[in-house]
């Protein structure tokens, strides 16, 4: 249980740390506009993370019994797409860096808090990087063992948590924060930290029994 309390925190902060586009956009809504409004999408952010988890654990589990002669190789596979998938997104991060582009985009329509929580999750939902990051997750630390239910539903919990906390703070602290994380040395240190829970996810991938 408390494994896959752990597994799923530190699944929704690899996701949610990062602070690109849907970050940015989402620290200058809530300056724009209210603390309630910018939680709401927040949540559509995390909620979006949460169906993700949700589909990789349950995807992982029945693929975990049909792929039960070679989970070995399928966790060192899974943990190479989790280490490509750091390396890509900090060395996007250093070329941004260094070439000092700021993404940016014109202003749009103010939404209320229903609008601006179905705005944010479906943008969240059409990212590819977030189901392949689930899926290599839990497809890699599947076991022989068949994980119970409860445990799936404390991970798929754990990383919904994780990523609102996180969105929730970038929001609570839109107009305080807005141009430190959103700058380029912000969304570098983010960057770089995202890349750093997610390497810690595949050497734990590749020291796991089974």
């Amino acid at each position: 249980m408390t494994a896959a309390l752990l597994a799923g925190l530190l699944a929704g902060y690899g996701i949610a740390v990062p602070v690109g586009a849907v970050g940015t956009y989402l620290v200058s809504l809530t300056a724009r506009t209210s603390l309630r409004t910018g939680a709401c999408a927040a949540l559509g952010v995390a909620t979006a993370d949460g169906v993700y988890a949700l589909l990789a654990a349950a995807g992982g589990s029945a693929l975990a019994a049909a792929l039960r002669p070679v989970l070995s190789p399928l966790r060192w596979a899974s943990a190479l797409v989790l280490c490509v998938l750091a390396v890509w997104g900090a060395a996007g991060a250093l070329r941004q860096y260094r070439a000092a582009r700021l993404a940016t985009r014109p202003e749009r329509p103010i939404p209320g808090a229903a609008r601006a929580y179905l705005g944010l999750l479906g943008i969240t939902l059409l990212n590819p990087v977030t189901v392949i990051y689930f899926a290599a997750l839990v497809l890699g630390t599947s076991t022989a063992d068949a994980v119970r239910p409860l445990e799936r539903a404390v991970f798929v919990l754990a990383a919904f948590a994780a990523s609102a906390s996180w969105q929730l703070l970038l929001a609570g602290s839109g107009a305080l924060l807005g141009r430190t994380l959103t700058g380029r040395r912000g969304r570098l240190t983010t960057a770089l930290l995202s890349s750093g829970v997610i390497l810690l996810l595949a050497a734990r991938m590749t020291m796991s029994p089974g």
